[in-house]
C-alpha cells in the first residue's frame, strides 16, 4: 500500500507542476508557449492569450491529478488502464484545444 501512495504523491506532484505553470502563465507579461522548443507566433492580445493558456494548464493539471486516483488501488489493479488512456486522451484534447481555438483566436 505504501508504494501506491508514493506513486500517487509523485503523480500529484506532476499535476501540481501544471497548476504552477497555469499560475505563472496568468501573471506573465510575455506570451506563454505551448509547444516545446518552438517559436511563439505573434499574439494579438497577450493578456487574454495568457489567461486562456492559464485556464488550459489549470484544467489539465486538475484532470491529471484526478486521473491518478486509480493508482491508490495498489499493484496489479486493472484501473490503472483508465489513468493511462485518460492521460493520452487529455493530452490530445489539450493539443486540439490549443491548435483549433486558442491559436486561431489570438494569432495576429
Amino acid at each position: 500500500m505504501e508504494g501506491s501512495i508514493i506513486g500517487f504523491v509523485i503523480w500529484c506532484a506532476v499535476g501540481i507542476l501544471f497548476i504552477g505553470l497555469a499560475v505563472y502563465s496568468w501573471v506573465s507579461q510575455k506570451p506563454m508557449g505551448f509547444w516545446a522548443n518552438a517559436e511563439i507566433f505573434e499574439v494579438s492580445d497577450i493578456k487574454r492569450y495568457n489567461r486562456a493558456m492559464s485556464k488550459l494548464f489549470l484544467i489539465f493539471g486538475v484532470v491529471f491529478i484526478a486521473l491518478g486516483i486509480p493508482l491508490l488501488a495498489g499493484k496489479n489493479s486493472a484501473g490503472i488502464i483508465f489513468s493511462i488512456i485518460g492521460v493520452m486522451v487529455e493530452s490530445i484534447m489539450a493539443m486540439v484545444i490549443y491548435s483549433t481555438i486558442i491559436e486561431k483566436k489570438y494569432r495576429k
